[in-house]
């Protein structure tokens, strides 16, 4: 198994890592020269969020501003939108045309019966639809938040589609909107889960509201309840993400209920503070999560949806928002078109983050130098290099939070070659959730890990606790003989206090693609450094979905067998006494949430604490 059994706890740094990066290998090893380093290196810290004037509530007239202040004083929208009339009749004012495009596979389940969520199926006659009913988060999502309307309606006519979607709005409303019931608790009734669940429905109100009668009368009160409860819960969200989702509900349902400019005004103004609030400065949510960011994304290509259902413009700053969204999310695609396996993410396939992209209606180009994003790209070639250059997310913004810190992931064309694990994000699908911890800790992820602990503690609930405080990252183009190349340098501080080693890393990727050079190096930080003695470590590199592994003759090397039948080879540079390469057994999550098995390649022994240095080379043949 890829993953740590054994998740310890490591303490914050006290002092900087500070250190010149050594040359790769010895004569005959694996080696490149490298230029003078005496630029200053870029220390990334923890993400912050945006502080840009487009990001503060939309400018609006006295008029508005003060009816906006009374909503959020309490006043009711009726009040303020017609002081001496009759409320209006409960209805929609639009129908919205959304651009996303669900799963249809999922949706086709449904029709039979069965939520699909991650590849498992559960009957919907037997889903338990209380508020507090014991569902793992997948679950608890798709039922509550309503996920599964996008799904439906991408399979098939809506005519054939209207029953199921009013079987289960029906049982999820006798579970959870009882006349005289004034409680709201559980997972039903979590920001996040509303906000989806009332944009689902304002979205995909077709399928809910042309059927019975009695159903449609209750829906449409259910949508007026639930937009007031998040008017006044709205500051209990429990993260950033989860409060764009409510606001983005609150909008939604102030363009398309009755009366509704008072919450829609009060909404803006919230929502935009959020954003800013949720993304940092290069466009990257500070959860630094890729499925974060797409649900970023599609939350606001779904209000863009709703503005124009009712013939509106959306506030500047949501446009300027995608624009900065779009570039950092295609960073993180291989040569397949697919995510990688970052912050819990599984290899999400290309279909789905191209049908994301063009709803957005950005054009843009992938965001290769993204500091607080974190993600580095490089390209060379048929060759795709991701590397995590930054500190992880902070406690308050983590959601599957992973100690990945300076993890790398190499595609070739179509072909995933160095992978990380991923899929904590899916755990309650067929990913079990007694593995979730393990497939955040840094054994899951291709980097190197010292005495079998985290460079970040990893801790329940996918949040994370000290270790990685900074990263320092250099970036530059290196001259070669025979072409160029891209070369990344940094270092973290995660390991510093407890045992005076900084982990620095220098990947090389040649301009062709052919091969990345790469070492590893241990060098002796803060008080602790230059202590006497060995400690152990392992320098993990988790192989992609169908390649084939031989170890050498001579134990340094590897062979690669890849399915379109090329041939890459694994070299080590100079091995201290003690130190092995070994073929170990790993999984692989795909964008399904299905778990897949693999093999690493594993370099581990005993280094001294004086500091220490692995040099290595993938290398395409022939």
């Amino acid at each position: 198994m890829a993953t740590a059994e054994d998740v310890r706890t490591a303490s914050r740094a006290d002092g900087q890592a500070r250190s010149r990066a050594l040359p790769l290998g010895s004569a005959g090893e694996p080696h490149v020269l490298l230029p003078g380093d005496d630029a200053p290196e870029t220390v990334i810290e923890p993400g912050r969020a945006l502080a840009l004037a487009d990001f503060s509530a939309p400018s609006v007239g006295a008029g508005e501003a003060l009816i906006r202040l009374a909503y959020r004083m309490g006043v009711s929208g009726a009040t303020l939108a017609r002081p001496f009339g009759k409320p209006a009749r409960p209805r929609l004012l639009g129908t919205v045309d959304s651009p996303l495009v669900g799963d249809r596979a999922a949706g086709v389940a449904l029709r039979a019966g069965h939520f699909l969520v991650h590849g498992v199926k559960a009957p919907i006659a037997q889903m338990d639809f209380q508020p507090v009913a014991k569902l793992t988060p997948p679950f608890e999502r798709t039922v509550h938040g309503f996920t599964w309307m996008r799904d439906l309606a991408a399979c098939g006519p809506r005519e054939q589609c209207t029953a199921t979607a009013e079987r289960v709005l029906a049982a999820w409303l006798k579970a959870n909107h009882r006349p005289g019931k004034s409680a709201r608790k559980g997972a039903a009734w979590s920001v996040e889960n509303a906000g989806l669940r009332l944009l689902g429905w304002l979205v995909h109100a077709p399928l809910i509201l042309s059927g019975d009668a009695a159903l449609r009368t209750r829906t449409l009160a259910a949508m007026e309840e639930t937009a007031r409860w998040l008017d006044r819960n709205i500051g209990k969200a429990g993260d950033r993400l989860a409060e764009v989702a409510g606001w983005t509900g609150i909008v939604a349902a102030g363009l398309l209920l009755p009366d509704g400019k008072p919450r829609r005004l009060f909404g803006e103004a919230g929502l935009v503070r959020a954003l800013g609030e949720l993304v940092a400065e290069d466009g990257g949510v500070l959860s630094r999560s890729p499925l974060a960011q797409m649900e970023a994304i599609g939350l606001l290509t779904e209000l863009k949806a709703c503005y124009a259902a009712v013939r509106r413009d959306p506030p500047p700053a949501i446009e300027a928002m995608l624009g900065l969204l779009v570039p950092p999310l295609l960073a993180l695609l291989h040569g397949d078109g697919g995510l990688g396996n970052w912050q819990g993410a599984g290899a999400v396939g290309a279909d789905r983050i191209a049908a994301l992209v063009s709803a957005s209606g950005v054009r843009t180009r992938p965001l290769k130098d993204a500091r607080q994003w974190g993600y580095q790209r490089a390209t060379g070639g048929k060759a795709v290099l991701q590397f995590d250059a930054a500190p992880p997310p902070l406690a308050k913004h983590a959601r599957s939070g992973c100690a990945s810190t300076l993890a790398f992931e190499l595609s070739h064309g179509p072909q995933r070659i160095v992978v990380n694990c991923g899929g904590a994000a899916f755990a309650g699908g067929q990913v079990p959730v007694r593995i979730e911890q393990g497939l955040r800790a840094t054994a899951a992820h291709s980097t190197l890990a010292l005495d079998d602990a985290n460079s970040t503690a990893v801790l329940l609930h996918g949040k994370l606790g000290a270790g990685v405080g900074e990263v320092e990252i250099d970036r530059k183009t290196l001259s070669l003989k025979d072409g160029t190349a891209t070369r990344l340098e940094a270092s973290h501080d995660g390991y510093v206090p407890r045992h005076g080693l900084a982990h620095r890393r220098i990947l090389i990727l040649r301009d062709d693609g052919s091969e990345l050079r790469g070492e590893d190096l241990l060098v002796p930080a803060g008080k602790g450094g230059g202590k006497r003695g060995k400690i152990g470590f392992a320098i993990r590199f988790h192989i992609g979905p169908g390649i084939e592994l031989g170890l050498s003759d001579d134990g340094k090397g590897a062979g690669l067998a890849l399915p379109d039948g090329s041939y890459w080879q694994f070299r080590l540079g100079k091995l201290d006494e003690g130190v092995s390469l070994s073929v170990e057994e790993s999984l692989w999550v795909d964008g399904q949430g299905r778990p897949q098995p693999i093999q690493q390649l594993v370099i581990q022994g005993m280094t001294p604490r004086s500091g220490g240095s692995f040099a290595w080379l993938f290398k395409k043949m022939g």
